[in-house]
This record gives C-alpha cells, sequence and structure tokens, in this order.
C-alpha cells in the first residue's frame, strides 16, 4: 500500500516537471512575441498562472515524498531511524494532517462557488477554466494526505522494526 501511494506522488512529480518546461515554454513565447512582435495573448498569459499555481499544488505531495518539506534538521539528523519515524509519524498526524483539513475546509466553498458559476476570466480573451483553477485548492491538500498516509504507514513500520525508512 505504502508503494501504491507514493506511485502518485511520484506520478504528480513527474507531471509537475513537464508542466514546468510547459511553462518555461510558453513564458519564453510571450516575451519573443511581446518584444519582437509587439503581440501577444491574454489566455497565453494567463496559461503561465495556471501552470504556476499546477506546479506548486500538485508538485508539495512529491516534495514530502522526497523530504524536501522544510524541518528542523539540526535535531533531526541527529535522532535515530526510529526517533526520525517518530517525528515524521507525529508531525504528520498532529501538523500535516489537520492544516490540509483546514485547507480543504475553508476553501471547499470558495471552489463550490466557482464550480456554480462555471468561473471564467475576467479579461477579454482570457482562460474559461478559473474554476479548474481554484480546485487545485482542494486537490492540493487530498495528495499531502495521500502521501502522508505514506509517510505514516512506513514510519509506523521502522518503529515496529519491520521495514527500513
Amino acid at each position: 500500500m505504502i508503494r501504491k501511494l507514493e506511485a502518485i506522488a511520484d506520478f504528480t512529480g513527474r507531471l509537475v516537471a513537464w508542466f514546468t518546461l510547459l511553462m518555461v515554454l510558453i513564458t519564453f513565447a510571450v516575451v519573443v512575441l511581446r518584444y519582437a512582435f509587439n503581440t501577444g495573448w491574454i489566455a497565453m498569459q494567463e496559461s503561465i498562472t495556471y501552470l504556476h499555481a499546477l506546479v506548486f499544488m500538485l508538485g508539495a505531495a512529491y516534495t514530502l515524498e522526497q523530504g524536501g518539506h522544510v524541518r528542523v534538521d539540526i535535531f533531526y539528523q541527529k535522532f535515530s531511524e526510529k526517533g526520525r519515524a517518530w517525528v515524521n509519524l507525529l508531525g504528520t498526524a498532529l501538523l500535516l494532517y489537520p492544516l490540509m483539513i483546514f485547507i480543504a475546509w475553508i476553501s471547499w466553498d470558495y471552489v463550490s462557488e466557482s464550480w456554480k458559476v462555471m468561473e471564467g476570466s475576467r479579461e477579454a480573451g482570457g482562460l474559461p477554466g478559473v474554476f479548474l483553477l481554484k480546485t487545485l485548492l482542494l486537490l492540493m491538500p487530498v495528495a499531502v494526505m495521500l502521501q502522508g498516509l505514506a509517510l505514516m504507514l512506513r514510519s509506523l513500520a521502522v518503529i515496529r522494526g519491520k521495514q527500513d525508512g
């Protein structure tokens, strides 16, 4: 089960890598169009914002899986493997999960209202899917909580002495 949960984060990490490349290419195209041809499209510029949001919101679970989120390494590095597993288990259960639940809860009305009106860009020629962009506020906590579950299961296995972390 741990591997299946981590596979989700790995998939989103690879997806985010491609979104990042696409964002760079579109940004380059916007600059060339603006300065070489004195033209541009609002939708193209907005797509950079959408991709930027995708990279950060979907990349959060992958970053957690890779151990890239901030922690106080001064203490963490000195702990034994079981000590680190306890920190990961308690930190996930007491800090990560409540925060992700709060983000999902506080975002629910905001996202649902956007879906009700199928919110689009306020700019003429902008992208019509603002409601999809806002949905990331719900997808991110779910993805992070799934990866958090994998981290807690892996930590429990280490604590029980059944598996290396």
